[in-house]
């Protein structure tokens, strides 16, 4: 059985352990006195509090035991600077759409850590998969449900 390997940022890497730390020394004991100060409220068949308490606290576990899991089979992968400046694992790049000739930046991570309100996409995204190997003042064509959308890419940053 081989143990799939889930590929971060070192950025990435520290902010889910971070979240984890925080789940654990904070999240975790709030939780337990609102399910103990819930309990004290007596009958727990018809207790909203407590079930409610007891659903977060169900949330939160989750939460810790997959973030545990993904941190254990982490992959951080680092770039040193590279001469040919194409597009990888981990790269800031920045697009110009050559239509509206609007300009946005992403960073290319890993699945676990992708958040578009924070710029960060997908390695298995549409959008990353074109950008994947492909160099400054490439042109790419991206595939959307609106039509083909083309842009240009202006620069690549690690």
């Amino acid at each position: 059985m081989s143990v799939e390997l889930v590929p971060l940022t070192a950025d990435g890497f520290k902010e889910l352990q971070n979240e984890l730390e925080h789940l654990k020394t904070a999240e975790r004991p709030e939780i337990i006195k609102a399910i103990a100060v819930a309990r004290a409220h007596g009958d727990l068949k018809e207790n909203a509090e407590y079930h409610a308490a007891r659903e977060r606290q169900g949330f939160i576990e989750a939460r810790i035991a997959e973030l545990e899991d993904k941190l254990s089979r982490a992959q951080v992968i680092e770039h040193c600077e590279q001469s040919d400046k194409k597009i990888r694992f981990g790269a800031w790049v920045t697009l110009c759409n050559e239509e509206t000739e609007e300009t946005t930046r992403y960073r290319i991570v890993g699945d676990l850590e992708a958040d578009l309100k924070k710029n960060k996409l997908s390695l298995s995204s549409p959008v990353a998969r074109a950008l994947l190997g492909k160099k400054e003042n490439d042109l790419i064509e991206i595939r959307a449900p609106k039509g083909t959308k083309e842009y240009l890419i202006i620069k690549v940053e690690y």
